[in-house]
């Protein structure tokens, strides 16, 4: 696993969102492809948004008249890979506490907090590139943020189904004595982005089909 660093992520949205084309595909690929070069944890998550959200921001200001458009493509296409990140977290805590000798309290937790936090990573994304734009990007941003907010976002969305889910977890987990030391939340962050790299290439190998 080759770990993609923020300048490349920046520069390779950057150049999506330049292209005006295929913006929403090119967009949610790079995304995807970044997220499964590193650990499934919340750094890794911030990280990555945070050079997604660099590129977008760079991007857009060559786009004219288009860019409203431009822009709507490139953050739903930034939101829905977080969603699909989202899931892969949730399948990996439900893998993780099918296998409870081998995890603790703690790393379930922390991981479900992780979980919790990726809409947030997400919309404080959008603030920053608000701010580092000119009056016109900015406006577009926040309009959009504005709608976000009314109609919610996929990530969030997909957060909620997935706590849902995992409401059994912690109870689950509190009736079976478990070990703090054999596992960590590293490994569950491993188990997360293994997940989510087959659901990338699934989604990849789906859209070649067509």
């Amino acid at each position: 696993m080759t770990k993609i660093n923020q300048q490349q992520v920046k520069d390779a949205v950057r150049t999506a969102v330049n292209s005006g084309t295929n913006v929403h595909q090119q967009v949610k690929a790079i995304t995807l492809t970044a997220l499964t070069s590193r650990q499934l944890d919340m750094d890794n998550i911030n990280s990555v948004t945070e050079a997604v959200g660099k590129g977008i921001n760079e991007g857009i200001s060559t786009q004219g008249e288009q860019a409203k458009e431009v822009f709507k493509q490139a953050a739903t296409a930034l939101d829905d890979a977080l969603a699909i990140a989202a899931e892969a977290s949730k399948l990996a805590i439900e893998e993780a506490a099918s296998r409870v000798t081998e995890y603790s309290q703690h790393d379930l937790n922390d991981a479900i907090k992780d979980l919790q936090a990726m809409e947030g990573s997400f919309l404080d994304t959008l603030a920053k590139v608000a701010k580092g734009s000119n009056q016109v990007i900015a406006d577009i941003v926040n309009d959009f943020i504005t709608h976000t907010a009314q109609s919610g976002t996929a990530v969030g969305k997909q957060t909620l189904i997935a706590l849902e889910a995992l409401k059994g977890v912690t109870q689950l987990s509190k009736t079976v004595l478990v070990s703090s030391t054999v596992a960590t939340v590293s490994t569950l962050a491993q188990i997360g982005s293994g997940i989510l790299l087959g659901i990338a290439e699934s989604l990849q190998a789906a859209h070649s089909k067509k």
